[in-house]
C-alpha cells in the first residue's frame, strides 16, 4: 500500500510538471500588412477633377482625407536609396506605422515586397533607428483620402502633395488595369516612380534645390 501510494504521488507530480512545462497562449502578432504590393500612380490636373473620376467609377470615401508626415530613413551612405529599397516612419491620422519596401520588380506596375506595422510611437520609433545608425534622409509630406468600390479588391487613394495631385491604384495587376480604364487612363499614364523620385524631377524641372518634399 505505502508503495501503491507513493507512485501515485509521483505520477500527480510528473503531471504537474507536465502542465507547467506546457506552451500558453501565443501573443498576438503585430498588426502587419504584407508581404507584397502591387500599385501604380496616375497623375491629375486638381483634387475636384479627381474626385469626380472616382465617384464616376464607383468608388466611394472609405477613410476621410488625413495629413500625412513620412520621414525615410537611411545609412548615411544611403545605401538603401542605391539598393532601392525604402524603410519608412509614417504619422497619418492618429496612428503611426513602421514600413520595408524591397526592391521593385521590373514591369508597367510597381511591384515589390511590403512589410507594415503600427508602432505605438513614431518619436521613440525614430529614435531606436538613430540609435541603430540610421538618419533622416527624406521628409515628405502629404494629405490622403482613401477609396473602395463596393466588391472592390482593391483600393485608391487620393494624394495632394506640394508638387501636384495623384492617384493611387494599389491591388492585384488585372483590377488595376481595369480600374484605370475606368477612370479614363491608358498605360502609358502609369507612374511607378516613388514620391521621392518625382520629387527631385520636379525640383530639375523648376530649378529648385532639393530639400524635403513638404508643405
Amino acid at each position: 500500500m505505502t508503495h501503491r501510494r507513493g507512485a501515485e504521488k509521483a505520477e500527480a507530480a510528473r503531471r504537474t510538471r507536465g502542465k507547467a512545462l506546457a506552451p500558453g497562449p501565443r501573443p498576438p502578432a503585430p498588426v502587419s500588412h504584407g508581404p507584397q504590393e502591387t500599385e501604380i500612380k496616375l497623375a491629375v490636373p486638381n483634387v475636384q477633377t479627381a474626385r469626380r473620376l472616382l465617384r464616376a467609377a464607383g468608388f466611394r470615401v472609405f477613410r476621410r482625407r488625413v495629413f500625412e508626415a513620412n520621414m525615410v530613413f537611411d545609412t548615411p551612405r544611403l545605401t538603401l536609396r542605391r539598393n532601392r529599397t525604402l524603410l519608412r516612419v509614417r504619422e497619418a491620422g492618429g496612428r503611426a506605422t513602421l514600413t520595408f519596401k524591397g526592391v521593385p520588380l521590373a514591369g508597367k506596375h510597381k511591384v515589390r515586397e511590403e512589410l507594415e506595422t503600427e508602432i505605438p510611437s513614431a518619436r521613440t520609433l525614430s529614435q531606436i533607428l538613430e540609435r541603430l545608425g540610421y538618419r533622416p534622409a527624406f521628409r515628405y509630406e502629404k494629405f490622403r483620402a482613401e477609396y473602395r468600390a463596393p466588391g472592390g479588391a482593391g483600393i485608391a487613394t487620393l494624394d495632394e502633395t506640394p508638387i501636384g495631385v495623384y492617384m493611387e491604384l494599389e491591388g492585384g495587376a488585372r483590377w488595376i488595369d481595369r480600374m484605370a480604364r475606368k477612370l479614363g487612363f491608358h498605360e502609358s499614364d502609369y507612374i511607378t516612380a516613388s514620391y521621392a523620385s518625382l520629387y527631385l524631377a520636379w525640383c530639375k524641372e523648376h530649378g529648385v534645390t532639393p530639400t524635403n518634399m513638404v508643405f
